[in-house]
């Protein structure tokens, strides 16, 4: 991992290495836009061929729908305790996402006309959960969950199979368990775009959602106004800002497990104690050597890992907002005057008990959020963008008559005389 310095007089310009405001390569985007075209295209024929290329499975177009006998099959062969676990989780993010649905409300303006919002579900979401090196039933939950809260009738599921053809039996499980309409064994660019314009067996969507890797996200990118999307998730990342009351072997077991996600993963622990910024050091490379998955934790702490020794708390919370962490771990004495000014994080976990974990498996907010700096401009996932907003106006004879002159006032300085008249032909009646 890199050790900066706020004693460093290269400080500042080592911090601009954090900024992430890019574009993909164009080699990227070239890529995913030959994918994208393909499969508009060649419909089922290039979605299978796609699977057969990045996946190595064998599928005709019949087989891309997983059937109820298969459904069946998984719900029998999880194990209770799996089980238990899911239905725990599932609990507590419909219990948030039904907290968090947007109510129908109106009021009356000042010149007495009714006016307010409805929020509808969508009527069909597409929902990518990534498969690929771990089956993340963890995803299912904090997506498809959100979109059976929120009422979409038609909630359609694409997620990368084996070789076999076969989606994990846990996966299945959860899809069922949360509302999963619709299930198609594909993963990638290709799924995004039969997502969004269709093919012979998957009918087009009006909104997609989920998580992915680069490919999924410029996929997502190139196709944001042909579809409606939700926020572009990229690769996992954490920013903890810490003081001496910190426990360095809980900073460090969070720092690995998002860097054990992949080797694309980021990590930032930023703190004004120096003795805790090498005890969290020490404990890394003590901790990482048991872990499974530790060639691909260790490549992402080579690449991404980054521990800052700042002046003090309001430099770290400075470099974070700049920084936008998709998840931020905030573990100092008094948290309260802190959060306030935490601005652009996607999510916060306060104190020593609180591991980033708990989020991305139980608590109750989706784990889907902002990566890759977008925390400035994007929310994480939440149920009501599974909503529709459409608003209601209602004038009253007496309301019309009472906004009639403004309303031509605003037509006159716009040059629009047939809005005015619309008002005035009715004040008139």
């Amino acid at each position: 991992m890199i050790v900066l310095s706020h004693k460093s007089p290269d400080f500042p310009a080592s911090l601009a290495r954090l900024d992430r405001r890019h574009l993909p390569s164009a080699d990227l985007q070239s890529y995913v836009a030959d994918i994208i075209a393909d499969v508009r295209k060649g419909g089922d024929k290039a979605t299978v061929a796609f699977a057969s290329k990045f996946d190595g499975a064998s599928l005709r177009p019949a087989d891309l729908p997983v059937h109820p006998d298969e459904l069946k099959s998984a719900a029998r062969s999880v194990s209770p305790k799996v089980k238990q676990a899911l239905r725990a989780a599932h609990r507590n993010v419909m219990a948030f996402a039904r907290k968090s649905l947007r109510r129908n409300w109106k009021m009356k303006n000042a010149e007495g006309a009714d006016v307010g919002e409805i929020y509808q579900p969508f009527q069909r979401v597409g929902i990518y959960v990534p498969g690929g090196t771990a089956p993340l039933i963890s995803t299912v939950i904090m997506t498809v969950t959100l979109a059976k809260a929120a009422g979409v009738p038609e909630i359609v599921v694409c997620s990368p199979c084996g070789k076999d053809g076969r989606i994990n039996d846990s996966m299945l499980f959860a899809l069922q368990l949360a509302g999963a309409t619709e299930i198609y064994r594909i993963g990638g660019a290709h799924a995004i775009a039969a997502l969004t314009f269709g093919t012979e067996t998957i009918r087009p969507v009006d909104k997609i959602m989920g998580p992915g890797n680069k490919f999924v996200v410029e996929a997502k990118r190139q196709l944001v106004g042909a579809v409606a999307i939700d926020l572009l998730p990229g690769p996992s990342e954490i920013m903890v800002i810490a003081d001496d009351s910190a426990r360095p072997d809980f900073i460090a077991a969070d720092l690995l497990a998002q860097a054990e996600h992949g080797k694309d993963s980021q990590v930032i622990l930023a703190t004004p104690s120096l003795k805790l910024l090498r005890a969290v050091e020490k404990e890394v490379a003590s901790q990482l050597e048991s872990l499974p998955r530790a060639e691909i934790a260790r490549e992402s702490l080579r690449t991404g890992g980054t521990l800052v020794h700042t002046k003090d708390l309001a430099q770290a919370i400075s470099i974070a907002n700049a920084w936008a962490p998709e998840h931020l771990s905030l573990v100092v004495r008094k948290e309260a005057p802190l959060i306030p000014r935490i601005r652009t994080a996607g999510a916060i976990f306060v104190g020593n008990y609180s591991p980033v974990a708990a989020g991305d498996f139980l608590a109750g907010p989706s784990h889907t959020l902002p990566t890759g700096g977008a925390g400035k401009s994007f929310p994480g996932l939440t149920v009501d963008q599974f909503q529709r907003r459409t608003s209601i106006v209602k004038l009253s004879r007496s309301a019309l008559r009472k906004s009639a002159p403004i309303i031509e006032l605003f037509s006159e300085i716009e040059g629009l005389a047939a809005h005015g008249r619309s008002a005035s032909i009715r004040a008139a009646d």
